[in-house]
């Protein structure tokens, strides 16, 4: 069956405006989230504001909520020696504790041979350790670039 010239005429102007558009359609689609895996104790209050930092700075996050931390880590991967009060799992690589969304970002962009980062322990002022509880009060402390068992350096210093 013939088509109209117009109605020809008017469908290959539509199809060339798609063609023309289209690349300027992904442009506009929102990014895609760095997706996020914690594993963390359902009693933790802490963990719970370091994943809303990550949310708040464009992360999504799915929480995994265990009895033992410490079997999850091993499991993970992430030596014993760095441990804190939760684990996460992005781009392939391993954060442990209260890392910073700018570190993971540039961890992801750096793409270095790494387990991961670590922030040992639970420093008063790292993200999730920063609310009003504390008083404004912010500890010194490490990010740390976790190499191997042993083996780690200083990714970024926070003073």
């Amino acid at each position: 069956m013939l088509m109209p010239a117009t109605t020809e005429r008017q469908l290959r102007r539509r199809l060339l405006q798609a063609a023309l558009l289209l690349p300027f359609a992904a442009l506009a689609a929102p990014p895609q989230r760095q997706q996020v895996e914690v594993w963390k104790s359902p009693y933790c209050g802490c963990c719970k504001d370091w994943i809303t930092h990550l949310e708040n700075e464009g992360f999504a996050v799915i929480a995994h909520e265990v009895d033992d931390l410490d079997a999850a880590r091993k499991r993970l991967g992430m030596p014993a020696r760095y441990a804190s009060c939760h684990t996460a799992r992005v781009g392939g690589y391993l954060l442990e504790g209260h890392v910073p969304a700018r570190e993971i970002r540039r961890l992801l962009a750096e793409k270095p041979k790494a387990i991961g980062l670590a922030v040992p322990g639970m420093p008063v002022g790292s993200p999730g350790m920063d609310g009003p509880a504390y008083g404004g009060r912010r500890d010194p402390y490490d990010v740390l670039l976790v190499q191997g068992e042993r083996n780690a350096r200083v990714f970024a210093a926070y003073r």
